[in-house]
């Protein structure tokens, strides 16, 4: 039986995203309070995010008044069940030096993609790790 808490989050989270019946939400008690870790489909990932967090943050918030309602600190983690992987598409050519070319671009293209990837994990590291 879901809690409260638990209900709250995935009922909100179930409006943002396109694959509601992939939400999952785990509470965990412990010594900073109630913890609840959000798992969403991967491509839903950004919906719960939002632009520079601002979503995940509003969620936060509106914990924070449940918290407050029920005499309890909640913290939110959002789950990413991507695990790093980036899919790429190659582009072929008929001509070799072309086709070397594209290759080079394509490394530097996922090279760019890694980094933001692994910045966007930090940000997300550093949210999750916020006192709200």
């Amino acid at each position: 039986m879901a809690t409260i808490d638990q209900q709250f989050v995935e009922y909100i989270v179930k409006t943002l995203v396109n694959n509601p019946d992939k939400v999952a939400v785990d509470r965990k008690i412990d010594e900073k309070g109630v913890l609840l870790s959000l798992t969403v489909d991967p491509e839903d990932v950004g919906r719960v995010i939002g632009k520079r967090g601002a979503t995940a943050q509003s969620i936060r918030t509106l914990l924070r008044a449940l918290g407050t309602k029920n005499d309890a600190r909640y913290n939110l983690k959002i789950v990413n069940t991507d695990g790093g992987k980036q899919g790429t598409d190659k582009i072929s050519s008929a001509d070799d030096s072309s086709e070397i070319e594209d290759e080079e671009a394509s490394d530097e293209t996922e090279e760019e993609t890694s980094d933001v990837a692994e910045k966007t994990r930090a940000e997300l590291e550093e949210l999750d790790d916020l006192d709200i």
